[in-house]
């Protein structure tokens, strides 16, 4: 026994003096893989570079595990309904172009520009039937969906980044079996690492009850994670089609107020009835292929024409974005919303971490008089996330913007609000990791009752916050800047 064990502890010291010898020359490899073969940001490629030289065996480490790029891999496909989206696209693309379009409100021309962009980028299709409901809180948001999939029919799809086995979760695990002996179908996608703490036992159980679930980016041996970038961050739920959730709320007791650590969960959610549910369904649908290697689009019945119960008249583009796509559609929404306020510009986001491009826009729009707002948590859910975000806050304050940390507990609410005309609202924080790193979706809402309501739950969280004035951010203690400095160094891997 003594043998073996000496044995196999003489191996690993030779199997770790192998990689101290070659430490060099693993470094030098992975340094011209990083900056020959990635097309990278200046500063992220530099403080790989930094990682790998001045902490190597920490560096290769995280590269190996957060470092791999998936970029243009095009990992989703539509052929089989492609003709029939760019048929609908050219169409519309015509349209704006020989100055045909008309919005609802003559305000929203100035935005066709924004229109267009996403027709051509994100094959993000307009729609203006749509009827939009917000909620702002938890159990506001599970309650109408749990009563909506009470009247399903048809089918209930299911897509979240976090699915926790709690007493938030339990009820809705018995409507949905419950659902599938009724004959409806059932299908649920979930992130492997964001719902990491479901057992084996627990998506085994599903299956037994009919419920059909898909793992996007599986662990290796059922437990370990060694692709922490790259995960599907959407929050989709699509039921026959009719109704659509999209923002947000994760499933766990901590989103309905229900863990002491956060308190109370503020964030922001959309139920969406209208044309542009089929936008999302077609999202969930290509996740689902790609994690399951079915092919849902030779199904006709999901992609017939509903009768709605509601005709909404607000106009909606979902945009996707991730890793494999080729411009980062959601940031660049951003950047454009940004640079056409006139008025303000309102933003809540839990991470403030943008690159370059995004953080110059806002200072400038700042500068030139635009009332820009921020508002972050007061509390920190992943800590070098938070100090990072609160340096680029004081970078802020002295281009004039306001901003402000939410004291009521947690804000989890991802979006902007512009000039009381266009918000976008959805799962993509204002950070490097929701541009390019996530899978990603938001609703680019072109409605002035949507904006004017976004503005007035802003306005109303802004009687639950702390101003950061620029006296109170220059009295932060010494700890809390070495935390910010430290933070910001990795910024572009968080």
């Amino acid at each position: 026994m003594w043998t073996v064990l000496e044995g196999i502890w003489n191996g690993l010291i030779q199997i770790a003096g192998f990689w101290m010898d070659h430490l060099i020359f693993f470094n030098i490899i992975l340094s011209i893989v990083i900056v020959f073969f990635e097309r990278r940001e200046p500063r992220t490629v530099w403080t790989w570079l930094l990682l790998l030289y001045f902490i190597p065996i920490l560096g290769i480490f995280l590269y190996l595990l957060i470092g791999h790029d998936f970029h243009k891999q095009h990992m989703f496909r539509t052929k089989e309904i492609e003709d029939a989206i760019y048929s609908a696209i050219s169409k519309q693309e015509e349209i704006i172009i020989r100055d045909e379009f008309e919005p609802k409100d003559p305000r929203l021309r100035k935005y066709l520009d924004v229109v267009l962009m996403n027709l051509e980028a994100a094959d993000a299709v307009y729609t203006a039937d749509n009827d939009i409901e917000i909620y702002t809180d938890g159990k506001d948001k599970f309650r109408a969906l749990y009563e909506a999939m009470e009247k399903a029919q048809e089918y209930i799809h299911i897509q979240y980044y976090i699915i926790r086995n709690d007493e938030l979760w339990q009820p809705f695990e018995k409507l949905l079996t419950e659902k599938v002996k009724q004959g409806v179908e059932v299908r649920l996608l979930y992130d492997s690492m964001g719902s990491r703490t479901m057992k084996g036992r627990d998506w085994k159980r599903l299956k037994e009850a009919g419920i059909q679930v898909g793992e996007f980016f599986p662990a290796l041996f059922g437990r370990l994670q060694f692709r922490i970038n790259y995960r599907n961050h959407r929050k989709i739920v699509v039921i026959d089609g009719k109704t659509a959730f999209v923002g947000g709320f994760n499933i766990g007791k901590e989103y309905v107020g229900m863990e002491p650590k956060f308190g109370y969960w503020r964030d922001t959610h959309l139920q969406i009835r209208g044309s542009a549910v089929l936008s999302l369904h077609i999202r969930f649908i290509l996740d689902w292929n790609y994690a399951t290697k079915q092919n849902l689009f030779i199904t006709d019945r999901y992609f017939k024409e509903y009768k709605q119960e509601r005709q909404g008249e607000e106009a909606v583009q979902i945009v996707t974005s991730g890793p494999d796509s080729k411009w980062q559609n959601i940031r660049n929404v951003y950047l454009k919303m940004i640079s056409k306020a006139r008025k303000y510009i309102y933003i809540q986001t839990p991470y403030f971490i943008p690159d370059e491009t995004i953080m110059n826009a806002i200072r400038i729009a700042a500068m030139s008089g635009v009332d820009v707002r921020v508002m972050i948590p007061c509390k920190p859910d992943h800590p070098f996330v938070y100090w990072a975000t609160y340096s680029y806050i004081g970078d802020l304050l002295a281009a004039g913007a306001k901003c402000y940390t939410y004291d009521n507990g947690f804000l989890h609410a991802k979006g902007m609000v512009v000039d009381g005309l266009v918000s976008c609202y959805g799962t993509a924080n204002m950070d490097i990791r929701s541009f390019c790193l996530n899978f990603e979706v938001n609703a680019v809402i072109y409605s002035v009752e949507t904006a004017e309501r976004l503005e007035e739950l802003f306005l109303d969280d802004l009687k639950h916050c702390t101003r950061v004035t620029q006296y109170l951010y220059g009295k932060r203690s010494y700890l809390i800047r070495i935390k910010e400095q430290f933070s910001r160094l990795f910024s572009p891997l968080l």
